[in-house]
């Protein structure tokens, strides 16, 4: 059953998410059950929505490819993270791409 992912990760900056980008390369080597992606800033932290095939595949992205470019990004702490099953999603017609 596919999930949603929310995350709070306090003191992350825009500048340390685009380096965790650029060097995991998620938008080009997309991740197993990775459905959807939204990030935003707001208050002094990260905040993340994700759709996900499972929360495991969301876990194994994390550990496999995520956290050593966290950790070489220098962001510290951990993140608030939350997992519930998908209701419904919508994506608006013609709606389409990585764009930012």
């Amino acid at each position: 059953m596919a999930v949603v992912m929310t995350m709070r990760w306090a003191g992350v900056t825009p500048e340390q998410y685009d380096s965790v980008r650029d060097m995991v390369r998620w938008e080009q080597d997309t991740p197993a059950g990775a459905f959807l992606h939204v990030a935003s800033f707001e208050g002094g932290a990260l905040h993340v929505t994700d759709v996900w095939q499972s929360q495991a595949d969301f876990e194994r992205f994390f550990a496999d490819r995520l956290a050593a470019a966290v950790k070489e990004a220098g962001i510290e702490g951990e993140p608030e993270t939350s997992f519930r099953p998908l209701h419904r999603r919508f994506i608006a017609p013609g709606v389409a791409g990585a764009d930012s």
